[in-house]
Parts: structure tokens; sequence; C-alpha cells
């Protein structure tokens, strides 16, 4: 107990050892009532949980030994990783005595611990085990940015409803420093270690209720039926059902200022210290992390495991001649350790995957270098054979190229002929682009006097075709315009010297059947034309006294007279230009004969 009460405050190994010169300075006076001398055995831890454990009455009672005790506790982790999140932890001796004080601390009524430690050191883990173990439930607050004081206060208030509410089950709150984002959190921890309770956490009539909820239980519990009796009912059984586990890290000032500040953190508490894992507890931890990594020997992963923790204490020794030097902390936790160990099982199975990777390259290599020369002897016996081939080939392919050499030398002389001839070709072609040019202008322009010879027709009908035959004493010169016609027309010569009379009678015959007439005229070959009658209707044209047959004097004659010697002086006009345009066209024709003939050579 005076280690518990007294010891467990100290902060450093130097005043623990004076307390225990102390304590057995002071023993001399008790030694006769030890007859057995066991009172400064180690290790001295007493437990309530074993008993209960093993199927008895809950009993205070010292522990047989730390291997009894391990097993123990290893058989309540296994009970807590089924039931809840699943913790992996290493259950070495300085561990098993934090449980064990911590389960001492919850086991008492009103009993709160303060766990004072570097973060990583295992304050929160061994809690929720040790609350697992007490059958306490373990209640957290989860701070992000938007939580508030009020959020604390509504947390607060159903946790002590929980505590108390019928049937009430016991419950440890656990908060850690870095989870109290505004200092008036530890107000409402505060009045919770010092009193119990909260004054004005609840509004008055939700007080009222609960506490009056609590009637029934608190008579039977003996006590007086009144709210005074109700009310200490109220608070005996809050204490005895709320418990508050404050994991506080002592680096830097914050926790010696709220100590300071709110002494219900100190002396309402009962303090636990997590001092620095020590050499056999690393050794441990470091075997079991290690323990799923294959090595050679377990001499090997022994080795591993105790210079892991050579070199965790030795920044330890560096941390004091730094704080010596420097008057500055650097803090190794046991976080730290474990992620150093990591880092070691990381960088060793890097190492592994490289070097693996190494071989089996290195195999490949090797394959590929067996496979390769394989191949190359295959290959040889093939270009042996090749080669002989490949001499016939040389041969013949001299011949070959000899035969190609005399076949070029044909060739590019019979080149240069086509060369010459396509000169001669491409100049005939030329030549007749030319005519067909010339052609087909002339052409383009004789069309016009055909059309309008055709559209004159067009512009005759019957009705003035009728008229015009109906002239009693027509004209002279319509009378020449129908000899004109009727020399085109005629299978039979007319006279040149014939009586105008006559050859007009022969017209009017003519016109006797109109539709046949003016079908005649439309369907008339102006290409083909004799000679003789053209040198006739020529001269009956250039004949001054007919006036070059004028569409607008003939027109003031007879209306089928001027159109039909339009029809005439443009037929004569057709015929003239495509004599001029008929060898043109033949001559473009010839010219293309013989470039094809020329390209087809």
């Amino acid at each position: 107990e005076s280690q518990r009460v007294f010891e467990d405050r100290f902060i450093n190994d130097d005043d623990k050892k004076k307390f225990t010169d102390y304590m057995k300075e002071g023993y001399k006076f008790l030694a006769e009532f030890d007859k057995e001398g066991t009172a400064f055995e180690e290790p001295n831890l007493f437990t309530s949980f074993i008993t209960m454990h093993q199927g008895m009455d809950k009993a205070y009672i010292p522990i047989e030994d730390m291997p009894s005790l391990k097993k123990v506790l290893e058989e309540k982790l296994a009970e807590y990783n089924e039931l809840k999140a699943a913790m992996d932890l290493v259950l070495f001796d300085d561990a098993m005595s934090h449980i064990c004080r911590i389960c001492r601390i919850l086991d008492q009524p009103a009993g709160h611990a303060m766990l004072v430690g570097v973060g990583g050191s295992g304050k929160q883990s061994l809690s929720k085990l040790a609350a697992f173990i007490v059958g306490l439930d373990i209640e957290t607050i989860v701070v992000s940015q938007n939580f508030t004081i009020n959020d604390l206060k509504t947390f607060l208030q159903e946790l002590i409803k929980k505590c108390v509410k019928t049937p009430g089950t016991p419950r440890a709150f656990m908060i850690t420093d870095s989870q109290i984002q505004e200092e008036v959190y530890l107000v409402f921890i505060n009045d919770i270690l010092s009193s119990g309770f909260i004054p004005d956490l609840f509004p008055k009539d939700e007080l009222e209720g609960l506490i009056n909820s609590l009637r029934n239980e608190a008579k039977s519990n003996g006590y007086p039926d009144n709210f005074d009796g109700f009310n200490a009912f109220f608070l005996e059984k809050l204490k005895r059902n709320l418990h508050m586990i404050l994991c506080f890290s002592p680096v830097g000032d914050k926790f010696r200022i709220r100590a300071r500040k709110f002494p219900g953190l100190i002396n309402c508490t009962m303090i636990d210290r997590f001092f620095n894992w020590p050499r056999p507890a690393l050794i441990d931890v470091a075997s079991r992390f290690v323990s799923d990594v294959e090595l050679p020997t377990d001499e090997i992963r022994e080795g591993v495991a105790v210079f892991m923790a050579e070199v965790h204490e030795s920044i330890n020794a560096a941390n004091k001649k730094y704080l010596q030097f420097e008057r500055r902390h650097n803090y190794t936790t046991p976080k730290s350790f474990l992620e150093l160990i990591g880092f070691y099982k990381d960088l060793l199975q890097r190492k592994r995957d490289h070097i693996i990777d190494q071989i089996n390259r290195l195999d490949n290599g090797l394959l590929t270098l067996r496979e390769t020369r394989t191949k190359v002897q295959e290959l040889q016996e093939e270009l042996k054979i090749k080669m002989v081939d490949v001499a016939d080939k040389k041969e013949k392919a001299e011949v070959l190229i000899d035969e190609v050499t005399r076949e070029s030398e044909k060739a590019e002389a019979e080149q240069a002929i086509a060369n010459e001839e396509e000169t001669k070709t491409n100049t005939l072609a030329n030549a007749a682009a030319a005519k067909a040019e010339e052609a087909q202008t002339a052409v383009d322009g004789a069309m016009p006097k055909l059309y309008a010879a055709q559209e004159a027709v067009k512009c005759i009908d019957k009705g003035k075709l009728g008229e015009l035959k109906a002239l009693g004493s027509p004209p002279a010169l319509v009378m020449v315009v129908a000899k004109g016609v009727l020399t085109l027309l005629s299978n039979n010569k007319i006279p040149a010297n014939e009586a105008i009379e006559k050859t007009w009678k022969k017209a009017v015959s003519e016109m006797n059947d109109p539709a046949k007439f003016l079908d005649r005229l439309l369907k008339f070959d102006g290409t083909n034309i004799e000679e003789s009658k053209l040198t006739t209707v020529k001269a009956m044209i250039d004949d001054p006294a007919n006036e070059q047959f004028d569409f607008n004097v003939l027109l003031k004659k007879s209306y089928a007279a001027a159109y039909l010697g339009k029809w005439l002086t443009s037929m004569v006009e057709f015929n003239a230009v495509f004599k001029f345009v008929n060898p043109l066209k033949i001559a473009s024709e010839e010219a293309n004969e013989i470039v094809r003939v020329k390209k087809e050579e």
C-alpha cells in the first residue's frame, strides 16, 4: 500500500530508492511480526480479479508469480479481442504491473486514475484491458473541429444517466490531454474528481426528475424517503459507478500548469507513471513483433531483438547528454521503438525482395545465355548448309547479272528511241489539239446559223404559209425568195434563167402540203448542199436588186416570205462555215488517231 500510495507518485529512480530506504529503516520496528521475511519480496502486486477468474469469491490478494499473472491476463486479452476491437499487446512484466495498478484504482469506489507518460507508452490500451477485467465499459469523446463545450456537456449528461439510471452500470470515462481543446473542459473534470458531480450540468427540473426516478432503489437501500435522501443516494451511486481515467503527457509545461489550476487532477486521483520500458520489456516486445519474420535460426532472432533494445536504450542515453548540454528535452517513446521494429521489418522485406529479384534476374540471364548458346550452335550448323546454297546461288546470280546488264543496255537503247517517238507524238498531239480547238471554235460560230434557220422555220405556221400561197401577184422579191428555197429543196435542178413566175408556181405547188413543206425545211441537211445550188442561191442573195433578202424589207411584203428568206440566208452561211470546219475536224481526228497508235507502241 505504501508503494501504491506514495512510490507510484515519484518521478525518478533516485526518489524511489530513497523511499525504499526509508521503508526498510521504519520496518525494523515491525520485523518481529514478519516471521517469514516476505515484506520486501518482489513482485509486490495485489489483485482482486485472479480469484474471480479462477471461479472463487473476490479477494484482494498478492499474486503468486509473474508467469501465473501473465497467463490470466493473456486469457483476459483473448476474451477482450473476441468481444471488442482486437489489440495486439505484448504483456511484459512492466505492462502487467500497470494493468494491476489500474485495476486496483478502478475497483475502488470513486477510484480515478491519472496515467502520466509520454505518447505511445500504452496508457490507453492498458486502460481498456484493465477496465474490461474489472467489468467497466469505457466511454470516450470523439473530438472534431466542430466539437464544442455544449457537446461535452451533452456527453456528460448521457454518461451520468447511464451510471445512475436503473440498473446503472459502472463506467469509465477515458480522456487524453490531446482531446482537451479548451481549458474549460477541465472545470467539469475537476468537479467530478472533487465532488463526484458537476453543478448546473442538468436543468433543475431534469435533475429533480432524474433523482426522483431513483426513489424505489434509494428506499430499498435504506435511504430516507425524501428528496435529500434520494439526492444522497444519487451522489453515492454516481461515485460508485463513474470512474475517470486521465491519460496525460508530462512533456512541456501544460501538465504542470493544469495541475496547479485544477488541484483535483492530483489530489483526487491515484497516479500511475509510465516510465521508459525496461530492457527486458524492450527485448520481449521486439521478440514478439519479429516472431513472424523468417530468419535462419532462433539465435539470430533473439540477437535482432537484443540489438533493437540496445539501439533504443542508446538513444535514451544520448537524450540525457542532449539535455545536459542543450538544456532541451528529446523523448524516445515506446511508439518510436515500435516504429523502429516496423522500419526494420519493412527494410528487411524490401532488401529480401531486391535480392530475390536479383536472383531471378540472374537465373533468367543464365537461362537466356544457355538458350542462346544452343541456338548459336544450331545456327552454325544451319550456316554451313546455307553457305553451300549461297555459293551456288552466287554463281547463278553472276550469270543473271550479266544477262540483266545486257538487257539493261538494250532497254536503254529502246528507251532512247521511245523518248524520241514520245517527243514526236507529243508534237502531233499538240498539233491535233490546236486543230481540234480551231475546229471547235468554228463549230461554235456555225451552230447559231443553223439554229437561226430552224427557229425561222418554227416561226412559220400553216396560216402564214397559206397567206403567202394565196398571193395573186406577189412582189418580185417574194418570188425570188421562193425560187431560192425551191432551188435548195428540189431534187431537180431549177434553171437559173427560168421565168420567175414559172418558178413561183412550182413553189406554190410545193406549199400545197404546208406540214410536209415545213418538215422538209426543219430536216434539211445544211452540211450537204450541191455546189451548183449554192452558186445559184448565192447569186440571188448577192444580187443588189434583191437587197440581201433583208428580213425587215421582206416582212413588209410577207410574213412567211421574211422567215423563209431568213432560213435561206442562215442555211447558206451555215454551209459555208461547215465546209471550212469539216476539213479541220477530219485533220484533228486523224492526228488523234496517230497519237493513239504512237502511245500504244
